[in-house]
């Protein structure tokens, strides 16, 4: 039934959103697999440099790689554009990129075996590498239970559509962001569940400040305060495209957060070494990370500007 609260017109347009993304869902599930994801790369790559976000990323890697040139620059702008395309195209099909169906290897997969009979949940942090949807679909296919976060579409008919489409390859536990979520993971993890959260964007509200690319950004502490609550580990992971639709899913070394006793001196710590791993592979795979976002500081795009650089 639709929300009293929302106008006729805006109820008629998202179920027309929703209805254009039915249709895409099902072409893309026509379609093989590397094929959809061949289309959706060779689409981005075209059109991709025409938006305004082109621009945008264009200044973050001005920000993280001043001593790179502007060959390298639009290297690096052609192949992001190629990822962010591709992984759109795949979402649709997800349920066929699954460590299981042989299209995902995982390394240290072990790590995943013994979390998940261990009995003591650990909050998994990653960023949006490659197609970073591989990364929940490794974990819940390699059967370990698990609340992931998710920022909630605002169209509503849309949102069910997505968790629908998760449902597919095993995600059923959601906590959307924000202060529900946050109840929805402090319960999960009391019943020895493990939650994961990407940890690569902007946390202006409550954030706390660590370096990136040699510049202080806010961060989100969540991740690690739910470490510290629950005596566990961050346990990072990251994801590579090797070629086409095939991946390899990486589950690194734990990051143990300090406990000494400074609470805030704690959190400053974990956050900063789950930011310095986001740095670390961005540095190591810069074409397979989102751009697209603005992850810095208002400061340092205004002294872009001043310098002539934006």
């Amino acid at each position: 039934m639709r929300d009293r609260r929302v106008s006729l017109g805006q109820d008629l347009a998202w179920r027309l959103e929703a209805a254009a993304f039915d249709v895409f869902t099902f072409l893309m599930r026509l379609m093989p697999v590397d094929f959809a994801s061949d289309v959706g790369g060779a689409l981005f790559r075209r059109f991709g440099p025409l938006t305004k976000t082109h621009r945008l990323a264009w200044q973050n890697l001005v920000l993280a790689f001043p001593e790179k040139d502007e060959a390298w620059r639009q290297k690096i702008l052609a192949e992001q554009w190629d990822s962010n395309g591709r992984t759109a195209f795949e979402f649709p099909q997800m349920d066929r990129i699954r460590p299981s169906t042989g299209r995902v290897e995982l390394v240290n997969g072990e790590r995943l075996a013994a979390i998940r009979d261990g009995g003591k949940p650990v909050v998994f942090v990653s960023g949006h590498f490659s197609n970073w949807e591989v990364m929940p679909a490794a974990i819940v296919d390699s059967g370990v239970i698990c609340q992931m976060t998710y920022r909630a579409a605002n169209n509503p008919y849309v949102d069910k559509r997505i968790k629908d489409s998760r449902a597919r390859y095993g995600v059923q536990l959601f906590a959307p962001k924000g202060g529900d979520g946050a109840r929805e993971l402090l319960e999960g993890m009391k019943k020895g569940e493990s939650v994961a959260l990407m940890n690569d964007q902007k946390f202006n509200r409550g954030g706390v400040a660590a370096p990136f690319f040699g510049r202080l950004v806010m961060a989100a502490p969540g991740p690690t305060r739910l470490a510290l609550r629950f005596g566990t580990v961050l346990q990072p992971m990251s994801v590579q495209r090797l070629k086409g639709a095939r991946f390899r899913a990486v589950v690194h070394e734990p990051i143990q957060v300090p406990n000494t006793g400074d609470r805030t001196a704690d959190i400053a710590a974990g956050v900063a070494a789950v930011t310095r791993f986001v740095e670390d592979q961005v540095r190591e795979r810069p074409g397979e990370w989102f751009w697209v976002h603005r992850r810095w500081p208002k400061e340092a795009y205004e002294d872009l500007a001043a310098r002539g650089l934006a």
